[in-house]
């Protein structure tokens, strides 16, 4: 998508352009959250990220600090610019912190409770003319747009993982936010992390996730069914429709819990039982089988 205004005037008549975005606040640092930190890190900026306590922050740093390492070991990164992407990361535990930030993209739990509150947090925390972004692959942005006390300043903005490999980001103003806001988290998005930007319309999952849930599930179903192996669905898919992987190693990847919840926000927003977990996914996530963050899901890694 091409941009079409690289700045976006505040109410408060502060013209800001992308380029003048140099100082980015990440909350969470979880697979999604981590990556975001990354790619921003990469791109030259400053980057800090809350979490809740030292000990998130310290699993968190861990994340970005293996992804730049074998980044560098693939030769995709220079081990200079390693070290000089970590120096500008920092951490705080409180997102009250982060009111230095230019522009804030919210990387927590799928759980609209909480992105609620964060968002009501971070509208007291930074400046008037700071555009909050989200990253929620399902939740949609007018619930968070009316916490923070801005809806025009408030938009979804959601990366795929791994964030500093996959090029799309989704972006999903709601009707109250502003085209200003819009063309400024675009121009961002292309000119500075270099990604490529769609646009959705503000309803639950957006475009990928309206699409990718049903799929995910039907191939759940089919395993649960014992229609075929996990392995033969996989590979039918892999090399039948070529995509990078089958829905059940996909699944695996975005996190079971993550895809359950995603489910939930779709069938509450839809009524459509194509968007009802699999009695399976649900049995996997209560064990605490999620997929690669915890070693097994469908798989074991």
């Amino acid at each position: 998508m091409t941009s079409r205004l690289s700045y976006a005037p505040s109410e408060a008549g502060v013209r800001v352009k992308a380029q003048d975005v140099r100082h980015i606040g990440v909350v969470g640092s979880g697979l999604m959250g981590s990556g975001i930190v990354e790619v921003c890190a990469r791109a030259g900026l400053h980057v800090t990220f809350a979490e809740a306590d030292a000990a998130l922050i310290e699993a968190g740093r861990g994340r970005i600090e293996r992804s730049l390492e074998a980044a560098v070991s693939k030769g995709k990164l220079q081990a200079a610019d390693r070290e000089a992407a970590l120096e500008r990361i920092d951490a705080v535990d409180d997102v009250a912190a982060l009111g230095a930030s230019d522009l804030v993209i919210e990387a927590a739990t799928e759980d609209p409770e909480a992105k609620r509150e964060i968002f009501e947090r971070l509208g007291r925390a930074v400046r008037d003319e700071v555009v909050l972004a989200s990253n929620t692959s399902s939740i949609p942005i007018a619930t968070l747009g009316d916490a923070s006390g801005r809806p025009d300043r408030v938009i979804g903005m959601h990366f795929f993982n791994p964030v500093p490999v996959m090029g799309l980001v989704e972006l999903t103003p709601s009707a109250a936010t502003s085209e200003e806001t819009f063309a400024l988290v675009e121009a961002f998005g292309t000119e500075v992390l270099a990604k490529t930007c769609v646009r959705s319309s503000d309803e639950a999952g957006f475009i990928v996730n309206r699409l990718l849930i049903p799929y995910l599930f039907d191939a759940i179903r089919l395993y649960e069914r014992g229609f075929a192996t996990r392995e033969d669905i996989d590979t039918a898919i892999h090399l039948g429709l070529a995509h990078p992987m089958g829905p059940l190693r996909l699944s695996d990847l975005i996190g079971l819990d993550t895809v359950a919840s995603i489910g939930d926000v779709l069938h509450r927003a839809f009524g459509d039982q194509r968007y009802e977990a699999p009695a399976l996914l649900r049995t996997l996530v209560a064990e605490g089988r999620l997929g690669r963050k915890t070693g097994e899901g469908f798989y074991t890694y």
